[in-house]
C-alpha cells in the first residue's frame, strides 16, 4: 500500500497538547496580564521596576552585575562579554572558547537592586541547542544568614531546549553533609514538558498488514517508554492507555506485542544496563524500557507471521507522582511493507509551537509571604507554601552549559538566550 493511501486518526496528538496535566486554575488575585506595563487596579498590582533593554550595550552595567569568572558546578565560565544588549533585547551568548579554566563561556547577570515579594516576570526564548540551561531566578546573595527566613534560591524557570520548564525551590541554609562527604540541602523541584502527552494512541482508519512494527526517535538523551501495545482491528474500540487491564477492557482485543512469539529488539539500554525490553509488554503501566543516552533510539516488534494492525498505543515518559518526566520529544512509528519502512505517525516538538527557542514566552512568579505561585504565559502551573523565602533577593538571568540538559556538542557554539524584558510588580 502506498503511504499516500494511509489515512490516520491520531488520538491525543501530542503537538496539540495545551500544556501539562498538572496546570492549575488562576487565583482570584492573579498577576497582571503577561507583558502589561500599566498598573492594574482591579487586581491590585503596580509596576515598580523594569528593564526593557532598549539602550546601548554599555548601559547594561547601570542596573546589572556580571559574574566575570569560572563556574565550578557547570561547564562554562561566564563573562560580561557574553551579555550583549542589541536591537532591543539582551542576548546571553554561548561560545566555545577556553577561558577561566573551562572549555565554554556563557553569560550570568543579576540586578543591583534587591526585592522582597511581588510578581516577577521575564519574556525570553531559549538557546537553540540541547545541553543549555536558560534561567530566570531569584537567590539571596549577601553573606551570613538573613534576619528573616533562610538563604534561598527560587528558579522561576531553568529552561531546557526545546520544551522543558523546570521550577525549583532550594533552602541554602540547612546544609547536611552525607557520610561520603557530599553536601545536600532541602529542595523541591517540578518539571513540565510542554506540547507532549504521556499517552499516545495511533488509531488507523485504514488497517495495515505487516510482520514488523517499530518506533524510532532522535531524542537528544535517554527517555522512558512503557506499555507498547499493537492491537488488531477491533470493532469494540480500544482501551484507555493508562488502564492496568487494557488488553481485556474491550471484547475482541488482541495485543500482538505481548504474544510470546513476538521478538522485541531495542537499540540499547540506560547506562549499558540489563535488557529491559520485556517491561514494554509486561502489562504493568508503571514499568519502563529506558533507552541509551546517545544515538538514535529504536524498538522493533517482529511477529512470526503477518498481522493486521488497527491501533498502536504507548506511554511516553515516567510518572513521578503525577508529574511526567523523561519524555521523548520526537518519534516515528512505522510498519514494514516487505520492502521498506512506511510511516504510520510522526511527531517532532521542534516543528511546533512548543519549541521555546523559536518564540518568546513569558515566565512568572508571584512571591508572597504565604505562597510561591509559578506562571507560564499567564497561566498558573505550580503553587507551593512559602516556608522560608522572606529575605531580599536580586533577579538573576543566566545561561549555562550542563550535561543533564542534554548532550554537549559543538552545536551549542553561538547559541543565545534572548531576553525581551524583565519586570517586577507589587501589590498596591
Amino acid at each position: 500500500m502506498r503511504p499516500s493511501l494511509i489515512r490516520l486518526l491520531v488520538v491525543a496528538l501530542a503537538a496539540l497538547a495545551a500544556g501539562p496535566a498538572t496546570a492549575l486554575a488562576a487565583s482570584a488575585d492573579a498577576p497582571p496580564a503577561p507583558g502589561s506595563l500599566l498598573p492594574d487596579g482591579a487586581r491590585a498590582w503596580t509596576l515598580v521596576w523594569s528593564d526593557e533593554f532598549d539602550y546601548p550595550d554599555a548601559r547594561l552595567d547601570e542596573k546589572w552585575v556580571s559574574q566575570n569568572g569560572p563556574s565550578g558546578h557547570i561547564l562554562s565560565s561566564r563573562w560580561r562579554e557574553n551579555a550583549v544588549v542589541q536591537d532591543g533585547t539582551l542576548r546571553l551568548i554561548n561560545r566555545k572558547e577556553k577561558r577561566g579554566g573551562q572549555e565554554w563561556t556563557s553569560g550570568n547577570i543579576w540586578t543591583k537592586e534587591r526585592f522582597t515579594y511581588g510578581y516577577f516576570e521575564c519574556r525570553y526564548r531559549y538557546a537553540a541547542a540541547p545541553g543549555t540551561n536558560n534561567s530566570f531566578w531569584l537567590m539571596t546573595n549577601t553573606p551570613g544568614e538573613p534576619e528573616k527566613g533562610k538563604r534561598f534560591e527560587i528558579d522561576i524557570n531553568e529552561g531546557h531546549y526545546p520544551n522543558e520548564i523546570n521550577t525549583n525551590i532550594h533552602n541554602w541554609s540547612d546544609i547536611t553533609i552525607l557520610p561520603d562527604g557530599r553536601k545536600t540541602h532541602p529542595t523541591a523541584s517540578k518539571s513540565f514538558a510542554y506540547g507532549m502527552r504521556p499517552d499516545v494512541t495511533i488509531q488507523l482508519e485504514i488497517p495495515v498488514r505487516t510482520k514488523r512494527v517499530r518506533l524510532t526517535s532522535r531524542h537528544a538523551s535517554h527517555f522512558h517508554l512503557g506499555e507498547f501495545r499493537i492491537y488488531n482491528v477491533n470493532t469494540a474500540g480500544y482501551p484507555d492507555p493508562f488502564s492496568q487491564t487494557a488488553d481485556t477492557d474491550r471484547p475482541g482485543l488482541v495485543n500482538f506485542a505481548r504474544d510470546p512469539s513476538t521478538k522485541i529488539t531495542a537499540s540499547g539500554f540506560y547506562k549499558d544496563g540489563p535488557d529491559t525490553t520485556a517491561k514494554l509488554v509486561d502489562g504493568d503501566i508503571n514499568q519502563r524500557w529506558i533507552t541509551q543516552a546517545s544515538g538514535e533510539k529504536s524498538v522493533e516488534f517482529a511477529f512470526p507471521g503477518e498481522r493486521t494492525i488497527g491501533c498502536v498505543q504507548f506511554l511516553n515518559g515516567w510518572n513521578d507522582k503525577g508529574n511526567w518526566k523523561v519524555m521523548m520529544d520526537d518519534y516515528r512509528v512505522e510498519y514494514h511493507d516487505g520492502k521498506k519502512w512506511v510511516p504510520m505517525a510522526t511527531f517532532d516538538i521542534k516543528d511546533g509551537a512548543y519549541n521555546f527557542a523559536r518564540d518568546f514566552h513569558v515566565y512568572g512568579l508571584d512571591w508572597s509571604p504565604e505562597e510561591l505561585v509559578f506562571y507560564f504565559n499567564g497561566k498558573e502551573i505550580r503553587r507551593e507554601k512559602n516556608e522560608f523565602a522572606h529575605s531580599p533577593s536580586p533577579v538573576w538571568l543566566s545561561l549555562a552549559i550542563i550535561r543533564w540538559a542534554g548532550p554537549v556538542t559543538d552545536t551549542i557554539d553561538g547559541t543565545q538566550m534572548e531576553v525581551d524584558y524583565v519586570r517586577v510588580y507589587r501589590r498596591r
